[in-house]
């Protein structure tokens, strides 16, 4: 498969620009999926590294992108205010993608990537096909009032949601109570004991994971 050794991409005739890694299949199905990151993490996570060539293998052209605040500066999270920026970053990642393939395009995001990618959707449900969402941020930590539920009303794209039954941004139960709040097609995989990085901290590899959201996800989207 080419997409073992995937490729660095740049789109700077965007604005804001799109910087990430190109995975290309070797026999594709013509469909995409943009993988991003959460707030303090980048495209070169371990857990996106895995999803994407999960689904390359499955013949999905994969590009996993920088968020813009990633690209400005290598360490921190995003600044307040720049969540704008970083929808559109989003948003320019999809347009660039749709240039390496034909068929449906699916926005997938760890935490905060996810959750602007709901954001996005929300306001633009044509935008992509489906929406592939890793350990949604409903509340930070220990603050169960302070949900982010807002434009979950508002979100007509297919879901999948892939949490963690030991995930301090939220329980499996809240989740779940959450999703009930948005009228598109909405699954959500449950992942026994993992926390908010679903198994993939430092060293840690969780080997089954990434196979079976792809068979779920092609379950739910194929």
């Amino acid at each position: 498969m080419e997409s073992e050794t995937f490729k660095a991409f740049l789109d700077d005739s965007l604005e804001p620009a799109v910087r990430g890694w190109l995975h290309t299949p070797v026999t594709p199905n013509n469909d995409g999926l943009v993988l991003t990151h959460g707030a303090g993490s980048s495209a070169n996570s371990p857990l996106l590294i895995a999803l994407a060539e999960a689904f390359a293998q499955h013949g999905y052209g994969v590009l996993r992108c920088d968020l813009p605040f990633r690209q400005e500066r290598r360490f921190g999270p995003p600044f307040p205010g720049n969540a704008e920026r970083d929808r559109a970053g989003l948003r320019n990642a999809v347009a660039a993608l749709r240039k390496n393939v034909s068929g449906r395009i699916f926005l997938g995001g760890h935490s905060y990537g996810g959750r602007q990618a709901t954001m996005l959707c929300a306001s633009e449900p044509e935008l992509v096909s489906g929406l592939l969402l890793l350990s949604y941020p409903l509340h930070p930590p220990r603050r169960p009032e302070q949900l982010r539920v807002q434009h979950l009303p508002d979100l007509r794209t297919p879901s999948l949601f892939v949490h963690g039954t030991r995930d301090p941004f939220g329980s499996v139960e809240e989740i779940e109570k959450a999703l009930r709040l948005i009228p598109a097609k909405t699954e959500l995989i449950g992942v026994e004991g993992a926390g908010h990085d679903l198994g993939f901290k430092g060293k840690a590899r969780a080997p089954d994971l990434p196979a079976g959201i792809m068979a779920r996800f092609e379950a739910m989207f194929g």
